[in-house]
């Protein structure tokens, strides 16, 4: 065992929650709670039904001690098949929060976690929930920024925080570790080593590959809770690896995630931004537009760049999202899904937009997402935005109510007012040192 992963595991299975700064905490509730409103926006879209169908079909238990319930279903599947279910389901609403230096998602896999392996934990507090959540992150995102910089591919969220769903396992489940290093191990070997520009060229409900990094970190726990080995985890144990590890405790990840005020792929965020602000700034129309062009970054510049037909490429597409907004003046799944996908006025309005990329914006790629936007009107005029970063991270963050105005903007048409309101109450309240995660339970299980 390496002094990194001996660090590693004195994190994961002995840092108290008293240990953790009350400022993490907070990030990590608000973290929880975003990610909630994803969660239950996307239940109803295609992708989320055929995760949880399929769920129940291949990757049921046969033993009620390995079993959990899916979210807002309620049918009992494994916990592996209740992680991927609300995992998949999230990944394709492409609203939940990210970290800049990772090029990826934590929370996606962190909540479905959590509520799979909090079913076998009816004792547990809320500051022990976050405090397995802040985990979950703490191990992902190193794990994260360790396998970008070993290998040349760039491979989705799924390669690399199915390591923090293991950290999360082994505190709940309260592993020794020894097991901890196995099961990093296994969830390394066999995490999906996705490419992400491959789906970025042909948008499907594949995503950013978390469904699986869920299943696999819950997978990995189990197995290595039996006795299988895989260790190590060359992410963390390998001697390249160690700088990625050495602020483990003290530099705080979960306190640097940031938010999408958009359900849209984050590197289309700054032209959204940009457009939003000068049409803003000078009282302008979509009808008094004649062309925007768009100057990014070069893995903004990939997206699609047609009229989408399916919810994914609309996620994935930088042109339809900036029309949808000028448009609309906001995003939501209306607009990416359903009759959206048609609607003529956008349509058009995709003629007036040409997209480059900018080797001044790809150059500050992936610490930032920047773009600049030069917007014409029919009447002659030409307006500047200057060099805009994305909203919702360290770089230019939203407000706390502004993070509450979004979970309600998501979460309210699915389940109502009052359940929603019920279920903010109960994540926000788990900083209380007197609260239960089970006040939270009883609210996340039945359709």
């Amino acid at each position: 065992m390496t002094e990194t992963f001996a660090r590693v595991a004195d994190f994961t299975l002995n840092r108290s929650v008293d240990e953790m700064p009350d400022s993490a905490k907070e990030a990590a509730a608000l973290m929880m709670l975003d990610t909630m409103g994803i969660l239950i926006a996307s239940g109803p879209m295609e992708a989320g039904v055929i995760a949880r169908d399929t769920a129940a079909l291949l990757y049921a238990s046969s033993d009620p001690a390995y079993s959990a319930r899916m979210l807002f279903d309620g049918r009992p599947v494994s916990l592996a098949g209740a992680a991927y279910a609300a995992a998949t389901q999230t990944d394709n609403l492409d609203g939940h929060d990210g970290y800049n230096p990772t090029k990826g998602h934590i929370g996606v896999v962190v909540l479905p976690a959590l509520a799979a392996l909090a079913e076998h934990r009816p004792d547990l507090t809320g500051p022990e929930a976050l405090a397995a959540v802040i985990t979950g992150y703490e191990i992902a995102g190193r794990a994260g920024l360790s396998l970008h910089a070993s290998v040349s591919d760039y491979h989705t969220s799924g390669a690399w925080n199915a390591l923090g769903v293991v950290a999360m396992a082994a505190r709940l489940r309260g592993f020794t570790s020894e097991q901890t290093r196995q099961a990093m191990g296994i969830a390394e070997y066999h995490g999906p080593r996705s490419q992400m520009m491959r789906e970025i060229a042909n948008p499907t409900m594949l995503h950013d590959g978390s469904g699986w990094g869920a299943m696999v970190g819950i997978s990995a726990a189990v197995l290595a809770e039996r006795g299988f080995t895989g260790a190590p985890a060359i992410t963390i144990e390998a001697e390249a690896a160690a700088p990625y590890w050495v602020d483990l405790g003290q530099f705080w990840q979960v306190e640097h995630q940031y938010v999408k005020p958009y359900p849209i792929c984050r590197w289309a965020h700054a032209a959204i931004d940009a457009v939003r602000a000068v049409m803003s700034a000078n009282n302008l129309t979509h009808a008094q537009i004649q062309n925007i062009r768009i100057n990014s970054f070069h893995q903004a510049a990939c997206l699609y760049d047609g009229m989408p037909g399916t919810t994914s490429q609309a996620q994935y597409s930088l042109p339809f999202a900036v029309a949808v907004q000028a448009i609309y003046d906001r995003i939501g799944v209306e607009h990416i899904s359903g009759a959206g996908l048609c609607d003529p006025v956008v349509e058009e309005f995709l003629t007036r937009i040409e997209v480059v990329e900018s080797n001044r914006h790809s150059s500050r790629f992936p610490q930032g997402r920047w773009a600049d936007v030069i917007l014409s009107t029919s009447a002659g005029r030409v307006f500047e935005s200057g060099d805009i970063h994305a909203r919702g991270g360290p770089e230019a963050p939203i407000s706390r109510d502004e993070v509450l105005v979004k979970y309600a903007e998501f979460a309210t048409p699915v389940i109502g007012k009052a359940r929603a309101d019920a279920i903010r109450k109960a994540i926000l309240g788990w900083v209380d040192s007197n609260s239960r995660y089970s006040d939270l339970s009883q609210l996340i299980y039945y359709p």
